[in-house]
């Protein structure tokens, strides 16, 4: 949910713990399966056994790509930012055309320059309200943290490839993560990620069709 990806970053952006990766040493890598929207040719050395929510959810805003719903629909997640107040927020009418919001913070890091992307910001402000300096100053810095994401340190584990399927699975449903709570279910889709690609393609096909009423 997009509640929950807005909690994520204001958690980093303040510097709070988010939790631990676990991967999974891929020895499958003929037959893996990466994540997200679009079509990918690597193959994946690791295997994401816990962080499946927020690797996807981080990956999609900080590149602005597009993520899978729950109803298998494709659209990418939005979340705005006031530099002022150090809130993030899931943008609403008003918040689109406020001057002080950034609109959508996926466009911080797709900007070339963050020096230029913060001084347009601020110009465009100063056409609706005045700034003072120290505000400015406040503006500046607040776009910086909120940039220097890129730099969180996440704490990650590697399971060894020599580990079986059931060994995996047993760390697997012992996890209890800050998200969601994982269960057996999840691990046999990661399961058919690695293993039967064309079964969970056809898997996703259906709950898509069933979604749809008509």
């Amino acid at each position: 949910e997009d509640t929950k990806v807005r909690d994520l970053f204001d958690s980093m952006y303040k510097g709070y713990p988010v939790g631990y990766l676990l991967f999974w040493e891929n020895a499958h890598q003929d037959n893996a399966r990466a994540i997200g929207a679009e079509h990918r040719q690597l193959i994946p050395s690791l295997l994401i056994v816990d962080g499946q929510q927020r690797l996807p959810s981080l990956y999609a805003v900080l590149k602005g790509k597009e993520i899978v719903r729950e109803n298998y629909t494709k659209e990418k997640i939005v979340i705005a930012f006031h530099p002022l107040k150090d809130a993030f927020e899931i943008p609403d009418a008003a918040m689109k055309k406020s001057p002080e919001y950034i609109h959508n913070i996926s466009d911080l890091w797709q900007s070339e320059n963050v020096v230029r992307f913060t001084n347009d910001f601020i110009a465009n402000l100063k056409q609706h309200r005045e700034i003072t300096p120290e505000k400015e100053a406040r503006i500046q810095n607040s776009i910086g943290q909120l940039h220097n994401i890129l730099n969180f340190p996440f704490s990650a584990l590697s399971l060894s490839s020599r580990a079986t399927e059931e060994q995996v699975a047993e760390v697997f449903v012992r996890i209890n993560s800050k998200g969601s709570k994982l269960n057996m279910s999840d691990f046999i889709l990661t399961l058919m990620s690695v293993f039967w690609d064309e079964g969970r393609t056809e898997l996703e096909k259906f709950c898509g069709k069933a979604r749809k009423t008509g």
